[in-house]
């Protein structure tokens, strides 16, 4: 619950390189995933939702 809290008060310039990042780490993710080194896999969902998140808010902002 925190994380929502924290992704509105970004600016917009916060929320793009959050953004960035995100999806950065999730594309490490589908290599572990499909080399079997993932050790939590419930993260690549968790990552995917955290990304939607901050495009909402980013869109909200406007």
């Amino acid at each position: 619950m925190a994380k929502k809290k924290e992704d509105k008060k970004l600016t917009k310039d916060q929320a793009e390189k959050k953004i960035l990042s995100l999806k950065r780490d999730l594309f490490n993710l589908r290599f572990k995933k499909v080399n079997n080194q993932i050790n939590n896999p419930a993260q690549y969902n968790e990552i995917k939702k955290s990304i939607a998140r901050l495009y909402t808010t980013l869109r909200n902002s406007k």
